[in-house]
C-alpha cells in the first residue's frame, strides 16, 4: 500500500473511532430511557408510598385531600361505566355523545387505581379494572372537531391509572388487549399534535401521547412526543431571551407579526410567563400549564428529565398568572385590563418540583397553592393532584 493510500485509510479509521465515541446529536433529555419505570405516569411507586404512609399517618394536607377524593363519585365502588363504540364530540363538547361519560370513567380508573394503592383493598383495584375493559372492548373512534382534544384528556386519564393498575396488582387479565386500544383508537388521534389549535390542545395531546408510550414501552413515540414538546412549550409561555414576539409553534404556518398577535388573543405587549391563552381565559391557560408540569413530571420519573430545561418557562408561566389569579388587578397593556381568571387545581405538580424540591421562591404560586388545598379535580383531565404531589420529595 502506498504512503499517500495508507494515510487516507488512516484518516478514514480515525474519523469512524472519533464519531462513534461522540455523543449522540440528539439531547439526552430527547432520548427514550432504555428501560422503562412502572409505574411511570405522573406518579411513581416510591411516590405513591410516600403518599400511603402520610394518608396512614393523618398527616396533612394528604390526609385531607385523601377523604375528599373517597368522598368523590369517582372512587364509587357501585360506579357503572358507560362506554360508547363512538364518542363524538363538538365545540365545547356539543354535541355530546359520550364525552363526559368518557372523561368521567378515565378519571374513576385513576381515582379508583389510587384508592386501591393506598387502601390495599383489591375492590377498589377490580372496580378500576372493571372500567378499564369495559372501554377496551367497546370504543373504536373519536369524531368530530374536539375529537383530539377528547382523545387526550381521556387518555392522559387512563394512562395513569393503566400503569397503577397494571404493575402495582396482581392481576389484570385484560391489560393487553387495553393497549391494543390505546394504540389503535387513541394514539393516531394525539401523536401528531395539533399546531394551529390553541396551545392547550397540542400540551395535553403531547401529554397523552407520552403515557400511551410509556404503557406500550414504545420508544419511537416517547422521542416524538418529547420532540414535539421541546419545541410547544417556547411557544406556549413567553420569555424576554425570546426576543421581541413570542416564538410561533412549529409547522402553523403563524409566521408574520400580525398573525402571532392574532394567536395570542390581540396581545402586543409581552412579558415573562404570559402564555397564548392568558388573554382568553385563565381556565385554558391552566389546562395548558397543567400538561407542561404534568409531562416533565413523567420524564423525570422515566429518567429523562426535562425540568431543567422547561423549568423557568413554568416557574413564570404559574407566576404570571397566580399574581392575578389572587386578585391583583390587570394592567392597561394586559388583555385590555381584563384577565379571566378561574386557573384551576394546576399548580401542585410544578409547585412541588421548582418550589419543594429545587427550593425557589414561588410567592404568588405558593399562595394559590396553599390556600386552596386540597386540589380536587376539573373533570377534564387533573385530578388530586394535592394528594399525589403536594411536598412529595420522590
Amino acid at each position: 500500500m502506498s504512503g499517500k493510500r495508507f494515510l487516507i485509510v488512516f484518516l478514514a479509521l480515525v474519523v469512524i473511532a472519533v464519531g462513534q465515541s461522540l455523543p449522540q446529536a440528539v439531547s439526552p433529555a430527547a432520548a427514550a430511557p432504555p428501560t422503562f419505570t412502572h409505574p411511570g405516569v405522573l406518579v411513581s411507586r416510591p411516590q405513591l408510598d410516600f403518599i400511603r404512609g402520610q394518608v396512614n399517618a393523618n398527616a396533612q394536607p394528604w390526609k385531607a385531600a385523601y377523604d375528599q377524593m373517597a368522598a368523590s363519585d369517582y372512587a364509587s365502588l357501585s360506579r357503572t361505566p358507560r362506554p360508547r363504540a363512538v364518542v363524538e364530540c363538538g365545540p365545547y363538547s356539543d354535541p355530546n355523545i359520550g364525552c363526559t361519560d368518557e372523561r368521567q370513567d378515565a378519571i374513576a380508573a385513576y381515582t379508583l387505581s389510587l384508592m386501591w394503592y393506598i387502601t390495599q383493598d383489591s375492590r377498589y383495584a377490580t372496580k378500576s379494572i372493571q372500567i378499564m375493559d369495559a372501554w377496551s372492548a367497546t370504543i373504536r373512534d373519536h369524531t368530530d372537531s374536539n375529537a383530539p382534544l377528547q382523545t387526550a384528556w381521556a387518555g392522559s386519564s387512563w394512562t395513569r391509572a393503566a400503569e397503577i393498575i397494571r404493575y402495582t396488582y396482581s392481576s389484570w387479565p385484560d391489560a393487553n388487549r387495553f393497549g391494543t386500544m390505546l394504540r389503535d383508537v387513541y394514539l393516531p388521534e394525539v401523536v401528531n399534535g395539533n399546531a394551529t389549535s390553541n396551545g392547550n390542545w397540542e400540551l395535553t395531546m403531547m401529554e397523552a401521547t407520552l403515557g400511551i408510550a410509556v404503557f406500550l414501552e414504545d420508544r419511537s413515540v416517547y422521542d416524538r412526543a418529547v420532540a414535539k414538546y421541546r419545541t410547544r412549550v417556547p411557544a406556549f409561555v413567553y420569555l424576554p431571551a425570546d426576543g421581541a414576539l413570542p416564538k410561533p409553534p412549529p409547522n402553523s404556518g403563524i409566521d408574520t407579526r400580525d398573525e402571532i398577535i392574532r394567536y395570542w388573543q390581540g396581545q402586543s405587549t409581552f412579558e415573562a410567563g404570559l402564555t397564548q391563552e392568558t388573554c382568553r381565559d385563565f381556565t385554558h391557560t391552566g389546562y395548558g400549564i397543567a400538561s407542561i408540569a404534568d409531562f416533565a413530571e413523567t420524564t423525570r420519573i422515566q429518567g429523562q428529565d426535562l425540568y431543567p430545561e422547561i423549568g423557568e418557562r413554568l416557574r413564570y408561566a404559574l407566576g404570571f398568572q397566580a399574581k392575578y389569579e389572587r386578585g391583583e388587578a390587570a394592567p392597561s397593556w394586559l388583555c385590555g385590563g381584563t384577565v379571566h381568571r378561574g386557573l384551576g387545581p394546576v399548580t401542585e405538580v410544578g409547585f412541588n418540583q421548582l418550589n419543594f424540591r429545587q427550593g425557589i421562591p414561588m410567592t404568588n404560586t405558593q399562595y394559590i397553592t396553599e390556600s386552596r388545598r386540597p386540589a380536587g379535580t376539573n373533570h377534564l383531565f387533573v385530578a388530586w393532584q394535592t394528594l399525589t404531589h403536594a411536598r412529595n420529595p420522590n
